[in-house]
């Protein structure tokens, strides 16, 4: 009884100090307020930052309390999304000093990621559609930050209509279940008891409407275009938009995971997550904008994410959406030195030995192998050998094969092997965490495993042999293709932004 009072007491100073940062936001808007406030509202975020990692500690049980559900899964989100917040908030005081939407940036940024951390500690179906409507908001007024920018006006409106689908989809979702079960408490919802009421094809549809409200967000195709637009908007909204709200996909099919698993929506969720895995990767490839690489790095990665959600490794799938945001949010914030960093690729891809790449193939598929012997009845290990195998041999050739003679090849290997102790420290330190209060893997039906396993293959055997023949018409044909993907529509492009000619004169 006393842990549940202290717990209750450590959720209600979490709200009472999320309250303090919103209006500590909503008074920096005020002109007569200086614009040196924003180090005072950047202190102030610190505090629910603090009471959320609190929250996160004493997270070893599931509890409910009123309309709220406190368990390892929601108290590490909201952790997450508000340290993500944090440090790319304190990065912009700097890097947009001068924006004319400097004090509304702010403003909006506390709002939509403190909406983001409450969303994933709602208990009640109702609460959770509220605060999620209310981050795709502040996401799409994020990205219409400069107003006067018509480019910018034009991508928030793709963005809005899309997330008003996956809204939408949410909604129904929500209302269909509290049809059927009387219940809006999502556990509720989700026992045995409640869902032997759904039919056949009550499931069938609610299962597609999730997958509908997943794949928007996530950007997988054919509804990636938003992504590609919101390119204009500040490379710190980017950040956040790649760490904690893009990967959101993972975190509603794990919330949903005793009703979603299995039928043919997992089929579909395959295919769609597939294709974009593949599409995605080509566009990260041919693009030589920074920022559309990254984007198309992020749909190939959030296609892996729920690859991993329709065969039941939810677990693996939330390890990969905290370690993608950690990863991309970084090379966001580190892409004014990206010109810097790719000094001197040419000359290392002069001096990569055919031998090291060999060798760097053979050893990742020793590993993938001998990581799918390890449970070979599990259709979900299959494609583990297979990302794994794949992100060996590319990581090899990147940091040993083209490694600048013996001490670059050394410390190449070094680096490899200290990335792989690390991340099976993490991989198994997340998995003790959430195992209990994250549904477990499922047997998937083999057909989708079969599915998704050629598809990946399929993209890789089709990238080894475009390599090979650059020269002939179906590599121009794929390139191009490929390349008009990732471009903004016409729309959303300007040479010279309107807006600024009242400068120039």
């Amino acid at each position: 009884m006393l842990f549940s009072l202290s717990l209750s007491s450590l959720l209600t100073l979490f709200f009472i100090m999320l309250m303090i940062s919103g209006i500590s936001g909503l008074l920096f808007l005020v002109p007569r307020v200086p614009l040196s406030y924003v180090r005072i509202h950047i202190g102030i975020l610190v505090l629910p930052l603090l009471v959320s990692f609190l929250l996160l500690i004493n997270s070893n049980v599931n509890a409910d309390i009123g309309l709220w559900h406190l368990d390892s899964i929601a108290c590490l989100m909201t952790f997450f999304v508000l340290a993500i917040g944090f440090v790319i908030q304190r990065f912009s005081v700097r890097y947009l000093m001068g924006d004319r939407s400097y004090r509304k940036y702010f403003t909006l940024f506390t709002f939509t990621t403190g909406a983001a951390s409450i969303t994933w500690l709602s208990g009640d179906l109702r609460l959770m559609v509220i605060f999620w409507g209310a981050t795709l908001v502040g996401l799409t007024l994020l990205i219409r930050l400069n107003s006067a920018w018509h480019v910018a006006g034009e991508a928030a409106k793709v963005s809005g209509r899309l997330f008003l689908l996956s809204w939408f989809s949410l909604f129904f979702v929500m209302i269909w279940l509290f049809q059927v079960t009387g219940q809006w408490r999502l556990s509720l919802v989700l026992i045995n008891e409640s869902l032997t009421q759904l039919g056949i094809w009550e499931r069938t549809g609610i299962h597609l409407l999730i997958v509908l409200a997943v794949v928007i967000p996530a950007a997988q195709w054919p509804f990636q275009r938003w992504l590609i637009e919101s390119i204009v908007a500040p490379t710190p909204v980017s950040a956040i938009m790649h760490a904690g709200l893009v990967n959101a996909g993972g975190i509603i099919l794990t919330r949903f995971s005793p009703l979603f698993h299995g039928g043919i929506a997992s089929i579909i969720l395959l295919l769609l997550a597939g294709i974009s895995v593949l599409i995605g990767a080509g566009i990260s490839l041919v693009q030589v904008d920074y920022k559309r690489q990254l984007v198309g790095s992020t749909i190939a990665q959030m296609g892996f994410m729920l690859i991993q959600c329709a065969l039941g490794a939810y677990i693996a799938a939330i390890i990969h959406l905290i370690l993608h945001g950690l990863f991309k949010a970084t090379l966001f914030l580190q892409a004014g030195s990206v010109v810097q960093r790719h000094e001197g690729s040419t000359r290392a891809n002069e001096r990569s030995s055919y031998l090291w790449i060999v060798a760097g193939r053979t050893l990742a598929l020793v590993i993938g192998v001998a990581f799918w012997l390890a449970a070979p009845g599990e259709g979900y290990q299959i494609i583990s050998a297979l990302i794994l195998g794949w992100s060996l041999s590319v990581s090899w050739t990147q940091l040993v094969a083209f490694g600048e003679g013996k001490w670059g090849r050394i410390v190449g290997l070094t680096f490899l092997g200290g990335a792989a102790l690390v991340y099976f420290i993490i991989h198994n330190l997340f998995y003790h965490w959430l195992h209990t209060t994250v549904l477990q893997s499922v047997h998937p039906p083999m057909s989708a495993v079969i599915i998704v396993v050629c598809l990946l293959l399929f993209g890789g055997v089709l990238s080894t042999w475009v390599v090979r023949h650059r020269s002939s018409v179906f590599s121009a044909v794929i390139y191009l293709w490929l390349l008009r993907l990732g471009e903004a529509k016409r729309k959303t492009v300007e040479n010279h932004p309107d807006y600024l000619k009242q400068y120039l004169s």
